[in-house]
């Protein structure tokens, strides 16, 4: 029997719902991130986890804690699945972070791995601290299923390193919709990612509701 990791982004906050960028933020999920929070933990409670790592932030805690609620299981916070620290970006939607940094975003959009936003994080910085956890993982769980509750970048940054994809390319290579599932198997052979952007968990309305 072989590790599985499943990555689940947290529910629908104001950020993700309207397009502004929220790293170390700490907003809490909206009415429907919740009802987002809570339809994972009903499809899931009788999931066989070993364990919940959950990102310390509000909204990934909230995403954690109907879950955790109905099984009795620990949230196990980790620093390292906190979201990429978008600096002086915090607040500010795209387009006013090119009018106001227009150099540092052209930077940051060509290569996200080694450029970071004005004040903030670099890629490949969220990648390190993000294996950092993963290592502790396998350390203590060599097989079963673990949950990990993490963020967009965090989330696409970490499965890029894990699959062999340029870093530096995480937002134009893989999405992450907000309370989707990603699955990654570890085999003798490494990882492989076995499942993307499953929202299979939530009642349809808001499978089908718009978001970032």
């Amino acid at each position: 029997m072989s590790l599985s990791l499943y990555l689940l982004r947290h529910g629908e906050t104001e950020a993700s719902f309207n397009g502004g960028y929220c790293g170390r933020l700490d907003p809490d999920l909206t009415p429907v991130g919740h009802q987002m929070a809570e339809d994972f933990a009903k499809a899931y409670q009788a999931h066989p986890f070993q364990a919940v790592y959950v990102s310390p932030m509000l909204r990934t805690r909230m995403t954690a804690q109907p879950l955790c609620s109905v099984t009795g299981r620990e949230m196990r916070l980790r620093e390292g699945l906190r979201e990429l620290d978008f600096g002086d970006w915090e607040g500010k939607t795209p387009e006013q972070v090119n009018r106001e940094h227009a150099v540092d975003y052209l930077r940051w959009v060509a290569d996200a791995g080694w450029n970071s936003p004005t004040g903030g994080e670099r890629g490949i910085d969220v990648a390190r601290r993000a294996l950092e956890v993963l290592d502790e993982i396998q350390r203590e769980h060599t097989s079963g299923d673990v949950l990990v509750i993490s963020h967009k970048a965090t989330i696409r940054i970490l499965l890029c390193a894990l699959l062999g994809i340029d870093v530096g390319g995480y937002r134009d290579r893989v999405g992450i919709s907000v309370a989707s599932v990603a699955l990654v198997e570890f085999h003798d052979n490494g990882p492989r990612l076995a499942r993307l952007g499953d929202r299979s968990h939530l009642r349809e309305v808001l499978r089908n509701r718009p978001g970032t």
